[in-house]
């Protein structure tokens, strides 16, 4: 007994040397089939990832297409450096673009980041098992209606004689129907509701399974403590689910500049496009519309790397106060 004892730590110390000693070839080799089922999703990576990313360069150039190579005609144009980033700053849309997206971006995240953990907790103290998938279903069935029909729909209860207005002319909260969609300071909170009740259900589900994950042993003991369902929900649910809160957060936050261009160029008209162009519509805009590939590239990057430093940020600060992150 005492030398199969002692023989055991001492042959998995050799074991572990012989690992070091292989260094990376031996567990290449030794995990060959894992590295090929990856190797799709890696190829697929690098082609639509990472090998577009010398297209950047276009944001550092005066690049306009001809009719010759255009690989010729993008490394041989005129090198201009920071100028098209200057210019962004510089001009009168800077500030006005910059406010419509935060202001978008805040209110969507406002409404859409918690409305998904409350209809989650919702569905999970359904105890009818037919009722609960159903409505589980219908309300993951807004995510997969495109823009297109979803922009409709809202226009459509918006409109005078819409849903909306006969509601509130109905109870006689107004006296005649308001012009939702020509109100430019409505528009940031159409915008926001949109978004929540398009994504909300979808959302919903990473709540769901997370807490589906939970032991239902906490339940038990919880129960026979006299905890009402209201307080397991805040003391054993909520908490457990916490972790996936977090990086749910983190890479919500670091999409704040991430407004939208479906919603917004379909819901926008010009009577609130002031309040209406956000990044991605006036990328779009000027980038393809005008011909200005250059400013369009240079206004995207700039908005990926406030994404890029957001998320190391609130990462960082994420693992230091909540001992949670995403790397």
């Amino acid at each position: 007994m005492n030398m199969q004892t002692k023989a055991h730590p001492q042959s998995t110390g050799a074991l572990a040397v012989k690992r070091n000693k292989g260094g990376l070839l031996a567990r290449l080799k030794e995990q060959r089939l894992l590295y090929v089922l990856m190797l799709p999703a890696i190829i697929l990576t690098l082609m639509f990832s990472y090998v577009p990313m010398f297209g950047l360069y276009m944001a550092f150039i005066n690049y306009q297409p001809g009719g010759g190579s255009f690989f010729k005609q993008f490394f041989t144009t005129e090198f201009v450096g920071w100028q098209w980033f200057e210019y962004f700053f510089t001009n009168g849309d800077f500030v006005r673009i910059m406010r419509n997206t935060l202001a978008q971006s805040f209110l969507s995240l406002l409404f859409g980041f918690p409305m998904p953990i409350i209809l989650a907790l919702m569905i999970n103290e359904l105890r009818n098992g037919w009722f609960k998938r159903t409505f589980q279903t219908v309300s993951y069935m807004p995510h997969f209606i495109s823009w297109v029909i979803a922009a409709n729909i809202i226009i459509t209860m918006l409109s005078s004689g819409g849903v909306v207005n006969n509601i509130l002319t109905g109870l006689h909260i107004v006296n005649e129907p308001i012009q939702f969609m020509q109100k430019g300071h409505l528009f940031w909170w159409i915008i926001a509701f949109g978004n929540a009740w398009k994504d909300m259900g979808f959302n919903a589900i990473m709540y769901l399974a997370a807490i589906s994950a939970i032991n239902p042993e906490l339940y038990e003991v919880a129960k026979v403590d006299g905890a009402s369902r209201l307080k397991q929900m805040l003391h054993i649910t909520l908490p457990s689910i916490r972790p996936t809160i977090i990086i749910l957060a983190i890479l919500a936050i670091g999409g704040i500049l991430n407004a939208g261009f479906d919603q917004q160029y379909l819901l926008q008209n010009n009577t609130v496009m002031e309040y209406s162009e956000v990044i991605d519509t006036y990328t779009y805009k000027y980038g393809l519309q005008n011909g200005m590939f250059s400013y369009g590239a240079a206004v995207g990057l700039f908005k990926s790397l406030v994404a890029f430093v957001l998320v190391i940020s609130v990462n960082q600060m994420a693992k230091k106060m909540e001992q949670q992150s995403l790397f």
